[in-house]
Order: structure tokens, then sequence, then C-alpha cells
């Protein structure tokens, strides 16, 4: 969600600040700040709208600084202005902060501080924070012991920096429940909530945990914990290029993310197959396997896309393993009290590895004595470093808010997940094989797809103007049709519903008329008849159908408005191939409409607040 960026060092830390800061625009945001201490300036520059608007007036007033820390805000608390924009500063303005997170107790806080004398200009609850360490300096401790002091007293979560006109040479970082990243440099340092922010400068990096409060030098930085225990942390070198998080020459990262499919979904499976056994080898949860296999129940968490990935993974693992499997939101499991024990194993799924409500699911399910094991995209992030083991779904960076290739990585870990149980269990030689020579097939059959891009495009122009859509699909490809319709919400405003084809009836037919859409998720499988009767029931009413069909299907051409013909494979792996035609729909509709396809309105790529 928010962004932090900050540099100490010999260079104009303005330029690397702004160009941290574009790196982060896909999080999600509404306005941006920058605020710059050392040799004798002391400039703090706030905008609302995006980083350009920034970038603009720090030119006009020609900033410059060889320290500084810059800020990208989604609005929690108060409305997006240039008052609630980050970086927030004391009375006096000698002191600098920016957060990410939420202080939970900030309205406790705040009126005790006004009681001290204190006053407010913003409606955020990060100035509370930046006033609190005032508070403290007031009374003697330097930056780092104040920051100590005022966290300390603090409840929620944060990722923020400090700056201190008092001790211009030093930024003072923590770290609770939001991420933080340290970039190495010789004689110079970055700071980032994603290390996104700095791979065009270094690639050796320091991933902080909650807990933790560095300060920063521009030849040096010490990790301590909250309670004053020192922290040897490893350097770690990110094995991630420049032209990664570039359009490349696409129009939009959503749709570079999605031509990127097949290259994503080889590389999730990449090295990961032992073909003339059957198996699957998976070096992340080597020494798991058979305490997985012996699991009573297995419970799959996320939220979004990754749980609609989550769904699938249910009927994957239950078909095929033979144990029972449950799929939580991981925003509900957290507070429910949940009955998990040593009995169980759970997997959390998460795209950035850093989403608020999953990782504090996990910690619950860990607390409770569960086997927790992590399934992400972003090497070093707090899922990937605290859970007991997992799976890396190399997709590669996903810029785009809308995700595309880490759903469909997600799916083929889940795919190689339940081979790796289900042989450990009763599944037989033959089948293993069989499953694995047909996901090495999937990405050809991909790009096959791909190809079709003009031809669905043609079909959005006919739904442009469309207020609502129906999404329906049975068996593995009801949550294909979850995911269709958030991705239409996501990136076009369009509202739209996914629903089991059967339940059509239950309900939503009552919607249908023909100003109406209706997607089918139609391939030739063990329900194809039935799919074909309830796509009967739509165009009685004169319903549009948009189908997603097998590319030998004839008899579903008579009966739609427009077919997208696909190749088929593998039932069990269905979901990924069907979900890529509906991904491109969306784009072309949202594109159409004039809209940022990358940075739809009110969502953030990584959600890291609850």
């Amino acid at each position: 969600m928010c962004g932090i960026v900050g540099y100490i060092g010999d260079r104009d830390c303005v330029p690397i600040i702004i160009e941290g800061l574009k790196r982060l625009e896909y999080r999600g945001y509404d306005s941006a700040g920058i605020a710059v201490l050392s040799d004798g300036t002391k400039e703090v520059i706030k905008t609302k709208g995006k980083v350009s608007e920034l970038e603009a007036e720090v030119a006009k007033q020609g900033l410059a600084g060889k320290m500084g820390i810059g800020h990208t805000r989604w609005a929690t608390h108060g409305v997006p202005n240039q008052l609630n924009a980050h970086p927030h500063f004391n009375q006096e303005k000698t002191l600098f902060l920016i957060h990410n997170g939420i202080i939970e107790n900030y309205s406790e806080l705040k009126n005790k501080l006004i009681k001290k004398g204190y006053s407010f200009y913003s409606e955020t609850d990060s100035e509370v924070v930046v006033n609190l360490i005032d508070r403290y300096i007031k009374k003697g401790r330097d930056l780092a012991a104040a920051v100590k002091y005022a966290l300390n007293k603090i409840d929620g979560t944060y990722g923020l920096a400090v700056m201190y006109e008092n001790e211009p040479d030093k930024i003072v970082v923590a770290r609770k429940g939001s991420p933080l990243v340290l970039g190495i440099g010789e004689g110079e340092y970055y700071i980032a909530s994603d290390v996104n922010a700095l791979i065009a400068y270094t690639q050796h990096v320091v991933y902080l945990n909650d807990d933790e409060i560095a300060e920063i030098t521009k030849d040096s930085f010490t990790v301590r914990t909250i309670t004053d225990e020192e922290i040897q942390h490893e350097i770690l070198k990110v094995e991630m290029t420049e032209d990664e998080i570039t359009k490349s020459g696409y129009p939009h990262f959503m749709l570079k993310e999605i031509m990127e499919q097949p290259l994503s979904i080889e590389n999730s499976m990449r090295g990961r197959f032992i073909t003339d056994e059957g198996i699957v080898k998976l070096g992340g949860l080597i020494g798991y396997e058979d305490r997985i296999a012996r699991s009573k129940r297995i419970i799959l968490s996320a939220c979004g896309t990754s749980w609609h990935a989550a769904l699938v993974g249910e009927y994957m693992l239950e078909e095929f393993t033979g144990i029972p499997v449950e799929v939580e939101y991981a925003s509900e499991f957290r507070y429910r009290n949940p009955i998990v024990g040593e009995d169980d194993t759970v997997f959390f799924i998460s795209q950035s590895g850093e989403t608020a409500d999953t990782l504090a699911a996990m910690r619950e399910a860990k607390r409770k004595g569960a086997l927790a094991l992590g399934i992400c995209n972003v090497v070093g992030s707090s899922i990937a470093r605290e859970s007991e083991a997992g799976v890396y779904i190399h997709a590669g960076p996903e810029i785009g808010v809308a995700s595309t290739k880490a759903f469909t990585s997600q799916l083929v870990v889940l795919s190689l997940i339940t081979i790796l149980i289900a042989r450990k269990r009763n599944m037989d030689f033959e089948i293993g094989v069989e499953l694995i020579e047909n996901l090495k097939a999937l990405p050809q059959k991909v790009e096959e797809i791909l190809k079709l891009n003009d031809e669905i495009e043609k079909i959005a122009e006919h739904y442009v103007n469309s207020n609502n859509f129906l999404y329906l699909g049975r068996g593995y490809n009801f949550p294909v049709a979850l995911e269709g319709a958030l991705k239409l919400k996501e990136i076009s405003y369009i509202h739209a519903e996914g629903y089991p084809a059967a339940e059509m009836k239950h309900g939503p037919i009552a919607l249908i008329d023909e100003n109406m859409p209706t997607v089918f998720i139609a391939p030739k499988d063990a329900v194809y008849d039935k799919i074909l009767s309830n796509i009967e029931e739509v165009k009685a009413r004169k319903g549009k159908i948009i189908a997603i069909a097998h590319v030998d299907d004839t008899r579903i051409d008579e009966l739609v408005d427009h077919v997208i013909k696909i190749p088929e494979c593998h039932y069990l792996f269905q979901p990924i191939l069907n979900v890529i035609p509906l991904q491109i729909l969306a784009y072309h509709i949202a594109v159409k409409k004039g809209l940022n396809v990358d940075q739809p309105r009110n969502l953030a790529k990584s959600v890291t607040v609850e």
C-alpha cells in the first residue's frame, strides 16, 4: 500500500527518492511527499495526486540534499489532501517522519499530547507518532532512544523512517507488521518498503523483522530490537533486474504480465519434476512431506485472488490426496478462534508475502501448533521468512495491481503440491507421470491462447458500456468464474459476480435480460452438457453470452453470441488456461473505458494494513 523510500550518502537524494517512489506507484496511493535534511537544507514538499506532481514541485523549488525520505500515501486516517500527506513533522519542524501502517491507540495518545501542549495540523494517526517521538527527545533522549520509547507506547503496525535536525547524519527506521528493507551501497544506504524501489541502485539488502529498529548513517547501520537487543543481519543479494520491473514496450504492466505467463508458468515448475518416477520435488518442503501427507486436515488461507487460487487447490488436494481441505479467508481466520492443532497443515498464500491479514493468520496458526507453510512470490517477504517452510511460485515481479501471472503460478504450485502429497499417499505412478506431462505442456498452450488477444479485444468492444456481468462455471471452473468477475470489477469498475452455474436458478437468473452479459466457462468435461443447459436458460431470457470453450467444440457456436476457443488440457489444469481469456477480456474493456488498469482506484497491490 503506502510506499517508503529514503537515502543517505554523498549523492543528491532527491532524484533517487523520486525515482524510488515511481517504482512504488503500483502499490496504490493518493498523495506523495519528500523531506530533505542536509547541508543546511531543511524542506518538506507534499502534494495530493501522483508522484509526477511532486516531481514537478520539487524541480520548481530546486530541492537538493544528501539525506532525505519520501512517501506515497494510501489514505486510512484522514482524506487524501496535502495536509494529510507524508512526511509529517513536529511543531518546530525539526523532526520528520514517514509511516506505513495503522496506530490503533492514536486517539488516546493524541489526547494526552494535546494536554501536554501539542497541536495537530492533520487528521492522520501518523502525526501522533512524530509528536510522541518529539516528546521523548525533549525529555533528553537521542533520536534512536526516543523512537524506541515512543514505539513501546504504540499499539498497531508501522514501517517508519525518521530524521532529526540535531542529528543530521542519521536516519532511524523501525518495522512492525509493515515491510522495510535496507539497501546496502558503498558509502551510502537506501531505505524502502519494497525492494523494487532499490534495484536500480543496489542488489544487496537487509530485510528488517518485526520489532526491530535500525540506525543508518552513510557508512554503517546497526539493528536492535525494541527491547534493545543488538541483531546481526545477513546481507542478501536480490536476484532481480531493473528490466523486470519496466513495461518493456507494453502500454501497461498488466498486459505485459498477462503476456509473460508462458514463461512465468514454466518458471513455477522448472526443476521440480522427476518425470521418470512420476514425482515432484519441492526444495522448500523437504523434511515436511511426510508430515503433510499424514495431516488429518489441510487448510488453505488467503485473501482476494489468492483465495480463488486456494479454492482450486481445495478441489485438487481433496480429489487426489483424500485429505479433507478447508479454504479460509485470512481476514476471518484470525478473529474467530479457529480450531487448528498439531494434526493440521495450513498453507498461507500471498503474492507479496506481506498481506497483513494472511501474515496475522499464519502467526495464529503457528501459535496453535499447526504446521504453517507459505506459498508466495516475493523472496525475503515476511511470510517467506516466518513460515516453517514453503514454496516460492517464481512468477517474477508483478507490478500491475490486478494479479494475473501470480494467480496462474499459484495454481501451478498448488498442482505440484497436490502431486507431491498424492504420490506420498495413494496416487499411482502412471497418474503422476500423466499429470506431470500435462503440466509441462501448459506453456505452449498458453502461447496459443495469447494469440487470441486481438479477437478478444474485438469482443470487448461490445461490452464497454455494460453495467453488470455474470460469470458462471462448474467444478474446478467455479473459482475461475469468481476470479474472472474480480478482474473485471478491479480494473473496469463494472459490477460483476461469479457463481457456480447450477446456482444461477437460485437467484441470479432474475438479473438476466438483453442488457446482461453472462460469461460461461464451458470446457468439454464431465459437466459439459449441464453447462449447455444453463446456456440455454440464459439464451431463453435474451441474455448476451460469452463462452470459453475448447477449440474443437462446434455445438456451442450456435448457442452463444461470442465464443473464445482455447486448447484442451487435463481437467485438473483447466483453470490455468481458462482464466487467461478472462484476464484479457477485463483488460481490454477497462482500456476502452479509458481507465488506468495498472493503478485502479482505491486498490493497492500489497494490503499491508487491515
